[in-house]
């Protein structure tokens, strides 16, 4: 008996060529709206608190992000990175959010994982949760809540997310508010929650901002996204030109610091990212200063040669991928860190090779554009020094005030790639200014 037949070979041709989903999204594409960049939890001899707990047992976590572009459709990206056994996800939610804890009860939408409500995220790996009909708009506030059923290690995180994010007793994913649960506890880092995507027009477009703290926004007012990369959003995302912000703290460039370095993690936070055209790079100052600190007692300070090559294979990188490369000048940080036990963070010959370092960003010819930060937030008087109304206290980051001086004196032509050719780029592009 004949279990089969062959089709038509023209039959066959279209069908290999068409697929019902392909021909049902042919003018929209996903794109990344909002990045929490994953790092592995730290033990506890290290100099700074994780602040998350060790063990997470039968809880739901429900945090807020802010969106830069919106729309019809939403899905999120869950992340065991740094995990050595499966996390099981009872139940998952995504809502508009209100005030603290509270979400719209009326957006309240739960999440599937190919088409069930539970999941399993395997370690080193990430989990996508299908789409969900929820139109949101640009730079709206999103809560996702997520319960965790079984005793579940907390080794991956995002230490430092800006915002509060609480962590309840039970399956509390449809709960109106949490923060008034018995037992609640609140922490500043992100867990589990590493991305939100949305479903947008195919011109629309990501700029990734790789960076460390100052990108992250250690100074930062909490849950008030003012951020710089939160202030570039709002300039771009009338444009439909996303801003997700892969900084961490304690991020280096060549050497893992309070997460992996740039390039180990170049591929998964930057190339990666749905829509990504362009990427700003503003790393280096750890590198430099780490060192020799409580940080890094027995480093070695890498030279010029070596930043200037790590900076070189990640626009190698990146041009593989037709993403173009734009270069930051690492900004003023005489003073840095004052009586804490990083009080040696700066010192005169680290400064030198920070300006060093500058003279090659704007100078190399390697970036596709430079944004000369230095110059825009350091005082005329003291050209060593943020300008006092920019600096936060710490005279490392920026406060809220120099965070908007940054995202507001950007050009945003030179953050746009509007070129369809995706093919690999020349190694050397003129410097634009």
């Amino acid at each position: 008996m004949q279990r089969f037949s062959i089709l038509p070979a023209t039959l066959l041709s279209l069908a290999l060529s068409t697929s019902p989903v392909q021909a049902a999204s042919a003018d929209t594409a996903w794109l990344a709206s909002w990045t929490a960049s994953p790092q592995a939890v730290w033990g506890a001899d290290f100099l700074l608190p994780s602040n998350v707990p060790a063990m997470l047992r039968g809880q739901t976590v429900r945090q807020v992000a802010r969106i830069s572009v919106g729309g019809p459709r939403v899905r999120i990206v869950l992340s065991n990175a740094y995990g050595k056994v499966p996390l099981r996800i009872g139940a998952a939610t995504v809502a508009l959010a209100e005030n603290g804890s509270a979400i719209r009860p009326d957006s309240l939408r739960t999440l599937t994982f190919a088409g069930q409500p539970s999941a399993t995220v395997a370690p080193d790996a990430p989990l996508v949760s299908d789409p969900v009909a929820l139109s949101v708009p640009d730079l709206a506030r999103l809560t996702v809540s997520v319960h965790l059923p079984q005793a579940s290690p907390v080794s991956t995180f995002h230490w430092d997310g800006r915002e509060t994010a609480w962590i309840a007793r039970h399956d509390q994913t449809r709960v109106a508010r949490i923060d008034d649960a018995p037992g609640v506890q609140t922490t500043t880092a992100r867990l589990l929650l590493s991305a939100i995507e949305v479903e947008a027009a195919p011109a629309a477009q990501a700029v990734v901002i790789l960076g460390d703290s100052i990108t992250d926004g250690a100074s930062a007012s909490l849950g008030k996204d003012t951020r710089w990369p939160d202030v570039l959003a709002e300039r771009l995302a009338p444009q439909s030109v996303a801003v997700i912000n892969a900084g961490i703290s304690g991020g280096r460039l060549l050497a893992d610091g309070m997460g992996a370095n740039a390039l180990a993690r170049f591929e998964r936070d930057v190339l990666l990212q749905p829509g990504v055209r362009s990427v700003v790079v503003l790393l280096g100052i750890n590198d430099i200063s780490w060192p020799g600190t409580a940080f890094a007692p027995r480093e070695k300070r890498p030279t010029l040669e070596e930043l200037t090559a790590g900076y070189v294979q990640l626009i190698a990188l990146a041009r593989s991928r037709g993403v173009r490369v734009v270069g930051a000048t690492l900004t003023p940080f005489a003073g840095a860190l004052p009586g804490t036990p990083l009080n040696d963070y700066y010192q005169p010959e680290k400064d030198a090779l920070r300006q060093q370092l500058n003279a090659w960003i704007r100078g190399s010819g390697h970036f596709d554009a430079v944004l000369d930060f230095d110059s825009w937030v350091r005082d005329p008087a003291h050209p060593l020094r943020l300008l006092p109304a920019y600096d936060s206290g710490d005279h490392l980051h920026p406060g809220d005030a120099g965070n908007r001086a940054l995202a507001e004196g950007i050009d945003l032509s030179l953050l746009l790639n509007n070129s369809k050719d995706q093919s690999p780029k020349p190694a050397y592009r003129a410097v634009l200014r």
